[in-house]
Formats: C-alpha cells, sequence, structure tokens
C-alpha cells in the first residue's frame, strides 16, 4: 500500500510541476523528498522517477547560466 501511496503523491506533484512552472524548484524538492520515503521504506524507486528527477536537475543546471554574459 505504501509503494502506491508514493506513486500517487508523486503523480500529484508532477501534475502540480505542469500547472505551476513558476513553483516548479519547491516542487521539485517536493519530489525528492517522496523519493526519499521510497528509498527509507527499502522500495524500489520507478526508473521513469528517476529518468524524471535527472532531467529536473539536469534543466536546473541549463537555467544557472542562462543569465551569464558571453
Amino acid at each position: 500500500m505504501a509503494f502506491e501511496q508514493l506513486k500517487a503523491g508523486i503523480a500529484l506533484i508532477l501534475d502540480e510541476i505542469e500547472k505551476r512552472p513558476e513553483d516548479r524548484h519547491i516542487l521539485q524538492e517536493e519530489l525528492r523528498e517522496k523519493i526519499a520515503e521510497f528509498r527509507a521504506l527499502g522500495l524500489p524507486v520507478p526508473e521513469d522517477i528517476l529518468r524524471l528527477e535527472q532531467q529536473l536537475e539536469d534543466d536546473d543546471s541549463d537555467d544557472r547560466y542562462d543569465n551569464m554574459p558571453v
């Protein structure tokens, strides 16, 4: 049951990221917390969630350089 509840929580966070992209950083932290819950319970983290986390982190690192002078 915990596995399904955590997956449902992640789905809600992903919906919120789509609806409120301006709050993505806050919601991304919530996503990380959910992933940590999976690990704390010894549950396998779904591969698609891990890929999404990595993609969001990559997007963040790209954003850091958007305002750098060239």
